[in-house]
């Protein structure tokens, strides 16, 4: 019986997923997982028989990655997920950053008590939250990962001039752009070119602050900035200026600060990117799968700090091993067996995981080899 430890609430189809041989509940002292969303786990004490961490959703800003790489424990998270819920609300937020619907509904909602006069009323009216329509413009896409390519693909579905910037693209995430989709290599194109601009990347070091006064000055008068991605990419004081000078035209966000609250030209909304039913299951359902694949048979499937591995069933006992990325390493490791039936070994950074299958004895000594970090035998 496996333990899993929920430090969410997580869509019950995701716990039905792990079956029987698995006891998911709100308090656990020792678990061998722990199914995760929002909650932080950087002040967390991390058991000593936690084996695996699975995120239901994309970001893993709440979890300690570096503290848990260190420890042994395989972090998962649900990339694609929640995709299409995230790419309808940058849809609708590009449609309500041209469109002044949300004026229109507040200004038409004081009309009433007007009886018949209030058809007149809003004839009369309604010039004023007068709009554009985004077909014909173009929209420049930050990052072409699961959500952003999603984005590129509905945006030109809908007859916008489509540019795309991600300097990590890979050939399969190139196939899956629709052919009307350009590609930049220099972020600035998407700059110089795009009426719209919507973000989809990690936040980390680099990508802190990519919306600043520096890029903005190299942007289109009148541009309309989406960010539905992370709350640093943007630094809100010079955002502020630039919406106060309209050279920013609107800003949509689903990260709602204080700081940009109630100011002009803001759309600010809760964190709804992915809160949706079908997305909620999506990621329940994955980050299951994630888990059972990697305590059951020590698969490694969408990991953020160990390399991913797809094995097949365990036939006899089967020895995972997570240690430094050294290749003196492997010979010592594959010399305490008696007898081998299978190696696989990967490499990330500076991690290696390896899985041996044998059906000879295994050596006491293997968890104390220089350079490991933690072993694991599965029956």
């Amino acid at each position: 019986m496996y333990n899993v430890l929920k430090l969410n609430k997580i869509a019950q189809v995701g716990i039905d997923r792990l079956g029987t041989n698995y006891q998911a509940s709100d308090e656990c002292a020792n678990p061998d997982a722990i199914l995760v969303r929002s909650a932080s786990m950087h002040d967390m004490d991390l058991p000593d028989g936690l084996k695996a961490i699975a995120r239901a959703g994309a970001g893993t800003n709440n979890i300690p990655i570096e503290k848990c790489t260190k420890a042994g424990i395989a972090v998962f998270n649900t990339p694609g997920a929640n995709a299409n819920a995230v790419k309808e609300l940058v849809i609708a937020g590009m449609l309500l950053s041209s469109r002044d619907v949300l004026g229109g509904i507040e200004w038409a909602k004081g009309l009433k008590g007007n009886g018949d006069q209030v058809g007149k009323m809003v004839e009369k009216g309604k010039s004023q939250f007068a709009g554009n329509e985004i077909k014909g413009k173009t929209l420049g896409v930050v990052g072409l990962g699961a959500i952003g390519a999603l984005v590129a693909n509905a945006a030109a579905a809908l007859g916008m001039n489509v540019i795309g910037y991600d300097p990590f693209l890979s050939v399969e995430g190139a196939l899956k752009l629709d052919p009307s989709v350009t590609y930049t290599a220099k972020i600035d194109d998407i700059y110089a070119a795009s009426d719209f601009i919507t973000l989809h990347l990690p936040l980390n070091d680099k990508t802190k602050g990519t919306i600043c006064k520096e890029t903005i000055a190299k942007m289109k008068n009148g541009v309309r900035i989406m960010n539905f991605a992370r709350d640093g990419l943007v630094n809100s004081t010079d955002l502020l200026e630039a919406l106060n000078d309209e050279k920013i035209a609107k800003y949509v966000t689903d990260f709602a600060t204080d700081d940009i609250l109630g100011e002009k030209n803001v759309i600010a909304m809760p964190h709804l990117g992915a809160s949706t039913a079908e997305s909620e299951d999506n990621c329940a359902v994955m980050a299951a799968d994630e888990i059972k694949a990697y305590l059951e048979n020590g698969s490694v499937i969408n990991s953020v700090n160990l390399p991913n591995l797809k094995l097949g069933p365990v036939n006899g006992a089967r020895v995972c091993i997570i240690h430094e990325n050294n290749g003196s390493i492997l010979p010592n490791l594959t010399a305490t067996f008696t007898s081998t039936t299978a190696v696989e070994s990967r490499t990330r950074g500076d991690v290696a995981y390896t899985v041996i299958d044998t059906d000879g004895d295994i050596s006491p000594d293997l968890p104390f080899i220089d350079g490991v970090i933690k072993v694991r035998i599965i029956h």
